[in-house]
């Protein structure tokens, strides 16, 4: 089989893993196939090094416009440098050239601009770095940003979310041309979690243990990640940290941001949904074992904050057979 040619475009003040990390992935698919599954090209706007927002320095094969071959898979990579790109009308009628000979066009992070910036995603459902989401619903009205997901699909345009989230992406591009057995062999070999679906949520409620700052509160943070379907009351977690409810409320939802409830319905929601995605677990197992008891409650919880059943959450995002590492 031929290689697909996979065309990666930076520009100075790149975000270095937005490159690496999709090309780390195609990479590993080579290895794994044997053989060039792809043939990875860098190309800049004028084939000079390229210095990233890190401080690494790129060598790209060539400039964007003597790049010659069809495309299968365009990837435009975003970083603190977006702006200076968004100015610079050779890499814009590059990326617009290839995109037209591409058989699916992909950004991750901000490179999501840059594709708007030349109109392939008017129409179009995506997605970009959280802290961006705003400015790009702003600049571009005619773009549906999904906030919420680490990576989307509208036809043959898939966008990400920031950093690490572009090899998730790839992950999912290379299970669409190699199958998941090879996309299993893949994440092995690079340690990645698989498999990251694209409608997890930029937004995990565990992240924000990072901001905590009491260690009691930290051993409950992790408490209720490891046991969610345990008495996770604020009395049962007051007791975990060693303070009195009244000051355990009071200082979680300072450090935290939201009320130990809320935080609770977050993680078990997040547990929830990877059970439906990823095992054959029924509705009502995955209640028990989230810590929802009933299926009506977690129906209540899918409904609010998903607006989905956990039956249609199910139809939609089950994989067709459940993965491990």
């Amino acid at each position: 089989m031929r290689a697909r040619h996979v065309v990666v475009v930076a520009f100075p003040g790149v975000q270095s893993l937005d490159v690496t990390g999709p090309v780390e992935v195609f990479a590993a698919a080579n290895e794994h196939a044997g053989r060039n599954a792809y043939a990875i090209t860098l190309v800049t706007v004028d084939g000079a090094p390229c210095p990233t927002s890190s401080g690494l320095v790129l060598m790209p094969d060539m400039a964007v416009s003597q790049f010659r071959h069809a495309v299968d898979t365009l990837v435009v990579a975003g970083g603190a440098g977006t702006p200076g790109a968004l100015r610079d009308p050779r890499l814009l009628i590059g990326v617009a050239r290839l995109a037209r000979r591409a058989r699916r066009v992909t950004s991750v992070c901000s490179g999501a601009f840059l594709l708007a910036e030349v109109g392939l995603l008017d129409g179009r459902t995506a997605t970009t770095h959280w802290s961006a989401c705003d400015a790009l619903a702003a600049r571009y009205p005619a773009v549906r940003v999904d906030r919420d997901p680490i990576y989307t699909r509208d036809g043959n345009v898939w966008t990400s979310a920031g950093v690490t989230a572009g090899m998730d992406l790839a992950l999912a591009l290379a299970e669409e041309d190699l199958g998941r057995d090879a996309a299993l062999a893949i994440a092995r070999r690079l340690v990645l979690f698989l498999r990251r679906p694209g409608s997890q949520s930029q937004f995990s409620a565990q992240l924000s243990a990072q901001f905590a700052e009491h260690d009691g509160l930290r051993h409950v943070q992790r408490w209720i990640a490891e046991h969610p379907d345990a008495d996770l009351s604020v009395a049962a977690l007051a007791v975990q940290a060693g303070m009195s409810e009244r000051h355990f409320a009071r200082t979680f939802g300072q450090e935290i941001g939201v009320t130990p409830a809320r935080y609770v319905e977050q993680v078990r929601l997040e547990v929830a949904r990877r059970l439906l995605e990823e095992t054959d677990l029924n509705v009502d197992a995955v209640a028990r074992r989230c810590g929802f008891g009933t299926t009506e409650t977690m129906r209540r919880v899918f409904t609010r904050a998903l607006h989905l059943s956990p039956a249609e959450y199910r139809r939609r995002f089950h994989s067709a057979a459940p993965l491990s590492a």
